[in-house]
């Protein structure tokens, strides 16, 4: 009895592909993939990053235009990528220009904002990156926006939009919060402890147990940025907020074992 291999004709495929990969054969290349297939945009990407190599800016257009790009999602970023490079090499320079500005708007991403701002005369550079950064202290996820105005970097900016959206903050995302406290510490204390906080209330509130010695050492870290503050405008005072959390979460002791 002979029983056939469903996944065969694939292990077989991908050496066919690497071979007129290695000629430089773009149709054999194009031709191991379904015409459903070519249309994901991770493989037009890949076709149309090839047909371009080859001088056929045209036919690589055409590929990265026919295939499924959902406007609801994140294009993907090697179909994106592609698609400028194309734009560029088709004279379509103003095009390109705003498909880098229309993708740092809907994703904050650095690489486009950086590649548009370059191609910008004199001084028309500095008005677009002011631009840029108002639209970012605007973006619906305040935790993407401060990765982003800490990472640009844009400190000044990034305490503002601490200070003006703090109530959007979730201390879960420690991976944005931690490093932008700690880059924030020397010249905006206050903002930096505000993040602090935010950790450390979501430590207790949910009784994160795992989390209490980061809880510990971001109190410990917020103690020592207490007598930076001068004016803690609106927010609560070092020892207001001690009180609140002893008050509340006196019983935790597991927690402030690590403190006391």
């Amino acid at each position: 009895m002979t029983f056939s291999n469903p996944c065969r004709g694939r292990v077989f495929q991908q050496p066919v592909k690497d071979i007129a990969d290695a000629q430089g054969d773009v149709d054999a290349f194009i031709a191991q993939y379904e015409p459903k297939t070519r249309r994901v945009p991770a493989i037009a990407a890949r076709i149309a990053a090839r047909l371009l190599a080859a001088n056929r800016a045209e036919e690589a257009l055409t590929t990265l235009e026919d295939a499924d790009t959902d406007a609801r999602r994140e294009l993907h970023p090697d179909w994106h990528r592609v698609r400028l490079d194309v734009l560029e090499a088709l004279g379509r320079a103003e095009e390109a220009q705003a498909a880098r500005w229309a993708s740092f708007e809907k994703t904050l991403s650095e690489e486009d904002l950086r590649a548009y701002l370059k191609r910008l005369p004199d001084f028309d550079d500095l008005e677009a990156e002011e631009r840029a950064l108002d639209h970012a202290m605007g973006y619906a996820s305040v935790h993407s926006a401060l990765a982003f105005l800490v990472n640009w970097p844009a400190p000044e900016r990034a305490a503002a939009l601490v200070l003006d959206r703090a109530g959007e903050l979730d201390g879960d995302f420690y991976e944005v919060l931690t490093p932008a406290s700690e880059v924030l510490s020397a010249k905006h204390p206050l903002t930096a402890t505000v993040l602090l906080r935010a950790m450390i209330d979501f430590s207790l509130d949910r009784a994160r147990s795992k989390h209490y010695r980061h809880a510990a050492r971001h109190f410990l870290a917020g103690e020592s940025l207490a007598g930076q503050i001068g004016d803690y405008g609106n927010i609560e005072t070092h020892a207001t907020f001690i009180a609140r959390l002893r008050k509340k979460h006196g019983r935790k002791h597991a927690s402030w074992s690590l403190v006391d």
